[in-house]
């Protein structure tokens, strides 16, 4: 139960990164997610964001012990959530609602995202490291 419940976590977390930039940045065409962290939600951000929607897609078909790689996806959620949680008290939701409402959606959700998704790879990372084949 544990495992099928581990692959489909892994297999929502990867549909929701590629699934949600697709959609939310307009096909890469959405400006307003790039300019309101030109930085880090560039167009390459967000292509990266996929990437590592692919990653967690790959990482749902390997049927044994994925502890260090869930470690490594925790961490990467968790350098997201505090981008998120630093530029969500720096800017205005308002603003950028009035800008786009798909830029607003965006930046409304992404960091919650990111931290319920972290919470899942430590709860994995955990369950691995009670498992006797480490």
């Amino acid at each position: 139960m544990n495992k099928k419940l581990i692959r489909r976590g892994l297999i929502a977390s990867g549909l929701i990164n590629i699934g949600a930039v697709l959609i939310l940045s307009r096909g890469f065409t959405n400006t307003a997610i790039n300019e309101a962290d030109p930085v880090v939600m560039s167009n390459f951000g967000l292509l990266m964001i996929m990437v590592w929607g692919l990653a967690f897609l790959g990482a749902s078909t390997i049927p044994s012990n994925i502890k260090w790689l869930a470690g490594a996806f925790a961490v990467e959620k968790l350098v997201y959530t505090i981008t998120w949680i630093r530029w969500i008290s720096e800017n205005s939701l308002t603003q950028i609602y009035a800008t786009d409402i798909f830029a607003g959606v965006f930046y409304s959700v992404y960091g919650l995202n990111d931290f319920l998704f972290m919470c899942f790879f430590v709860w994995v990372y955990l369950y691995y490291s009670k498992t006797k084949n480490n």
